[in-house]
């Protein structure tokens, strides 16, 4: 599991995890923000209005509401990202890192914006007579490059086909392996559930609702959105409230480290400026998946005769998911101060990091040392050998890193008792021996944080259940949007055949991924989001002059139909 992790590391920092995809991804929403004027802050009253249905047209065709649409992309973005990622962009790059997720949810919201317009506008429809559209649709039609001598070099056809089998594959990384597995975590910290259990009730659920296709899966998301903002949101505001005393500071930690990076607190060892603007970028992203091209999949099927009106129903996406319950997440998180406690957890070996030698981080020298290690700046010898342990105990035990952070109070544990007898470390890395685990106290990361910080308010325990409850309803409803995705790449690739196909073996990721490391997953995702992001970004912006006509020519349209309305203008 180390190797592989290793290796799916190493292609994740020269992709998504880089510096040039984070400016390719800031680049486009800033170019189309300052290009269309700024559409995120003109436009967003009109948004509302036309998700309440107030300039719907009978004959519309499409398969879904405009409201169907947003819940079902938003079922498709209000996830792990939400509750887990956040939690993950704060222990990496400090609080800075959620002011960096914001920054990219302001101008994700002109990207997603951009581009369900394009893909709406060259849907299709498929041979069962359902709607199939996305980035691979617009792709294919507008993206070939034609010759004076009339050939055609059909660059926009590869270009789709490149599209649709990264997001038959970022379906398994975004949408699927994540969610099933940090629901199996949230729910086995919170209830003692079996990981297995989970995953095969849950995938039995999963089979039920998408093998209804979409209509079903918008009916379905369109009632579990609602109620699982409400009860996050409900319990989200009572952490912050009873931590009250803790909202200003934590609100100048976001704000005021953007420039000058964390520095060293509690356990959390210190975040550069680079790393927090990367790492915030990067969640930002999984979170909101502006520029990604998943969520015009979903409102290509809404029933719009204007495919900019259907634009205009997907900006408000990144405004929900990432500016309203991100930033409730990373207050719930700053405020109750669990995000740089050490607290008693049972460590994850991808986690895990033994060094030669002993540092102490109360003292200054020792915590930069181990803060540059962190950060890449510098090379500190790792453990090659074995470490004895007596009664649980490590003897002479050097500096062990957990979670980006000094483990303290560490047992070593076999079949659930205290473990006697030697240890095998390579590389730092603990070679692994069927049923041995150690615990200790260490930072938290991922979904397990949010639940202790939930726990922090007038609920007390009781707070960790609307965590457990509000991730099994994000999450699950994440994993029904991404098979829809999925499912359309398939029948873009090899038609309505391949459909079942593909269904069976998501539901069968599903299911193994519950009891996967957590690690591995997310190191995956990150693969994943960057292959479907960059092809579609490089055919947005190839269309920004088409894009910026068809705004036009609809606020035209507009103010003809609706001379009494009042319109941002043209």
């Amino acid at each position: 599991m180390n190797e592989l992790n290793n290796f799916l590391s190493i292609i994740d920092n020269q992709i998504g995890g880089s510096q040039w995809f984070v400016f390719l991804l800031l680049g486009t929403g800033l170019f189309f923000t300052i290009y269309l004027k700024f559409p995120q802050f003109r436009y967003l009253r009109h948004s509302v209005r036309i998700v309440m249905g107030k300039f719907d047209k009978k004959g519309d065709e499409g398969d879904t509401s405009h409201f169907q649409a947003l819940t079902t992309a938003l079922s498709g973005t209000v996830g792990t990202g939400n509750i887990a990622g956040v939690a993950l962009a704060i222990h990496l790059g400090g609080p800075a890192a959620l002011f960096w997720m914001l920054m990219t949810a302001a101008v994700g919201m002109t990207t997603k914006f951009v581009e369900v317009t394009l893909s709406h506008k060259y849907r299709e429809k498929a041979a069962d007579g359902s709607i199939a559209g996305g980035p691979m649709y617009y792709m294919r039609s507008r993206l070939n490059i034609h010759l004076k001598n009339k050939r055609v070099i059909k660059t926009g056809a590869v270009m789709g086909a490149l599209f649709a089998a990264a997001t038959i594959f970022s379906s398994f990384g975004t949408g699927n392996l994540p969610q099933i597995n940090s629901i199996s975590n949230s729910l086995y910290e919170t209830f003692g559930l079996n990981h297995v259990l989970t995953g095969a009730v849950l995938s039995v659920l999963l089979a039920m609702v998408i093998l209804g296709g979409i209509k079903r899966i918008a009916k379905v998301t369109s009632r579990l959105v609602p109620i699982m903002a409400l009860i996050y949101f409900t319990g989200a505001i009572l952490v912050i409230a009873f931590n009250y005393q803790n909202i200003i500071p934590s609100i100048a930690a976001i704000f005021g480290d953007v420039f000058t990076g964390t520095a060293a607190v509690g356990g959390f060892l210190g975040g550069s400026i680079a790393f927090a603007f990367n790492r915030g970028v990067n969640r930002g992203l999984f979170s909101n998946e502006a520029g990604q091209g998943s969520a015009p999949i979903a409102h290509a099927a809404a029933r719009a005769h204007e495919p900019v009106s259907e634009g205009l129903v997907a900006l408000l996406e990144p405004f929900i998911d990432t500016i309203i319950i991100c930033t409730l997440t990373g207050l719930v998180l700053l405020s109750s101060g669990v995000w740089n406690e050490k607290l008693p957890n049972r460590f994850q070996e991808t986690d895990l990091l033994v060094f030669e030698d002993q540092y102490d981080e109360s003292k200054p020298a020792d915590q930069e040392k181990l803060y540059e290690f962190l950060a890449g700046e510098t090379n500190l010898p790792l453990l090659n050998g074995n470490l004895e342990v007596t009664e649980g105990i490590i003897q002479n035990q050097p500096t062990i890193l957990h979670a980006r952070s000094v483990a303290e109070d560490v047992m070593v544990w076999a079949n659930n008792g205290p473990f006697t007898g030697s240890l095998t470390f390579n590389s730092g890395k603990l070679v692994s021996q069927t049923g041995i685990y150690l615990t200790g106290n260490s930072l938290l990361h991922s979904a397990p944080l949010t639940t202790v910080a939930f726990t922090r308010s007038w609920l007390g325990d009781y707070g960790k259940y609307i965590v457990a409850i509000g991730l099994l309803l994000f999450a699950f409803s994440t994993a029904i949007s991404w098979s829809y995705y999925g499912d359309r790449a398939v029948t873009y690739l090899f038609g309505i055949k391949g459909i079942i196909y593909y269904r069976i073996l998501y539901v069968l990721g599903f299911f193994l991924a519950s009891f996967t490391d957590t690690t591995i997953v997310w190191t995956l995702s990150g693969i994943t989001i960057a292959l479907m992001t960059i092809p579609n970004l490089i055919g947005i912006l190839s269309l920004a002059k088409e894009m910026k006509t068809e705004v036009q020519v609809f606020w035209k349209e507009w103010y003809e139909h609706f001379p009494g309305k009042d319109t941002p203008g043209i």
